[in-house]
């Protein structure tokens, strides 16, 4: 991937991440090491696991960090920051170091996706966009792999651009619903840009160019005889949609050339549906493909299959691209040790709701897989350098600390990768196609009971007894205080 010669992103912060970083500077504290978790409480529509998606634009990102001079004086002219403060951006030189999740990952909640070491300036900098990146491309990848589920195996094109928000979330929308699993694309730069496959025959308006629907249909069909799919609910599906498709798609047999499909964008999509293949087989067109599009999600899709609909892919667009039943992938962004004097001090939050209280120390993650079939036993959050036994490891619920469950016959594997090592990338990124193929590679790993679209099976996320340890012995001192 060539990061030269794109877009800089660095003011894209939260004003307090600077002023805070002035702050760390006057009080002789801009050098301090701290660590970073960047992880989510809760998935999007009630799920039981959400896709980790964005590492790549993220990398683009801190590739690109660095401060312009326009940058220097515009801060500057707000008239907070020190000169010192000024000259520490204007030679500023990314040196953390970074883990995460690659892309394509399944995750749980309270699992850290990213985590970042190094001076405090730095660290703090970046909150804003590992949010705002990782955030956004997991809610998307995590929609679209649900509604990909709910096409059982029907192609699902995403068709979202025109209501996202914003020419990124179009984009980069795009480029994660291919991860989840979409077959392609309306979105061309998506194309050009990342390779997701562009996708698209015409809209309402070149029929109703034409004096008459079955014109319409003429001429698209003269200049792409081995592509025809016609948009047959300009008017009316079954009394003209359906019978002028019939009549072009004959004229195209009789030319040599077999038509590709239909595409209904209104209505009641499981009747239409079932009644289109009725006429297009009494017709002779057993192998037209019919295409339903227009505000589906995995629960309409879901629910019209279960009515017999005769669909054989999908154009999902507004409720793909901005995930408009849960549209909030709610990763945060918390300080969880500090270095001093080569020391390291775990840091933890405390607070009155118990969802908010975060889980200290420099920390990684291991999934236990069972050897006799490769499914996904559970997930043990550990400290980075722990050592995970070989013959046997006893879990916990997370909730009910008396549900205690032994794994034996186990391959433990790590998933946090090393992304920087002291401001240099060290990670080889993988293809668009590699990601698409590690999402279907991990979910065949995990039961279907835990993919369910509904009432999920809940998969055990673990912490491991010294992390348990650590973060019980913070609380016990608040306590005290």
């Amino acid at each position: 991937m060539d990061f030269t010669e794109k877009n800089n992103y660095t003011l894209l912060a939260d004003f307090y991440e600077f002023t805070m970083g002035n702050g760390y500077l006057e009080n002789g504290r801009a050098d301090e090491i701290v660590y970073f978790d960047m992880f989510f409480r809760s998935v999007p529509d009630e799920a039981s696991y959400a896709i980790i998606a964005g590492l790549e634009p993220l990398i683009e990102y801190m590739e690109n960090l660095h401060f312009e001079e326009e940058d220097i004086d515009f801060l500057r002219s707000k008239g907070l920051f020190s000169e010192e403060f000024l000259d520490y951006l204007r030679n500023f030189k990314f040196a953390c170091d970074v883990w995460a999740l690659p892309e394509g990952t399944v995750a749980f909640p309270q699992e850290p996706l990213v985590t970042i070491r190094g001076p405090v300036i730095q660290a703090q900098l970046l909150e804003t966009m590992v949010l705002l990146t990782i955030n956004h491309q997991s809610m998307i990848v995590t929609k679209a792999n649900r509604i990909v589920t709910a096409a059982q195996s029907r192609p699902v094109a995403e068709f979202g651009s025109r209501r996202a928000q914003g020419y990124s979330g179009a984009n980069l929308g795009a480029r994660a619903a291919y991860i989840g699993g979409c077959s392609g694309t309306a979105n061309t730069l998506a194309d050009f840009q990342y390779g997701v496959p562009a996708k698209g025959t015409m809209a309402h308006s070149w029929v109703m160019m034409f004096d008459t629907e079955l014109e319409a249909f003429r001429a698209y069909a003269k200049v792409y005889p081995d592509s025809c799919l016609l948009l047959v609910d300009t008017y009316d599906v079954l009394k003209q949609g359906i019978p002028n498709a019939i009549t072009v798609f004959n004229e195209l047999r009789e030319g040599g050339h077999e038509p590709l499909g239909i595409r209904i964008d209104s209505g009641d999509i499981a009747y239409l549906s079932k009644m289109a293949r009725q006429m297009l087989d009494e017709a002779g067109f057993e192998k037209v493909q019919i295409m339903a599009s227009n505000s589906l999600d995995e629960y309409v899709i879901e629910d019209i299959l279960q009515q017999g609909a005769r669909v054989d892919s999908f154009g999902v667009g507004e409720r793909l691209i901005t995930s408009k039943t849960d549209p909030v992938f709610g990763g945060v962004y918390k300080l969880v040790g500090t270095e001093r004097d080569g020391q390291f001090i775990p840091k933890i939050k405390v607070s009155e709701n118990v969802a908010k209280i975060t889980t200290p120390g420099f920390k990684n993650i291991y999934r236990f897989y069972d050897k006799t079939n490769n499914k996904a036993l559970a997930d043990v959050i550990t400290l980075h350098d722990e050592v995970i036994p070989e013959d046997e490891y006893e879990i916990f619920h997370p909730l009910f600390t008396w549900k205690r469950k032994t794994l034996k016959n186990y391959e433990a594997r790590p998933l946090m990768k090393q992304i920087y090592d002291h401001g240099k990338l060290v990670y080889e990124l993988p293809s668009l196609e590699e990601i698409r193929e590690n999402v279907q590679r991990e979910l065949s790993t995990f039961w279907e009971e835990v993919k369910r679209l509904r009432n999920p099976h809940e998969y055990i996320v673990d912490l491991s007894k010294p992390l348990w340890k650590m973060k019980d012995e913070l609380l016990a001192e608040h306590s005290k205080q």
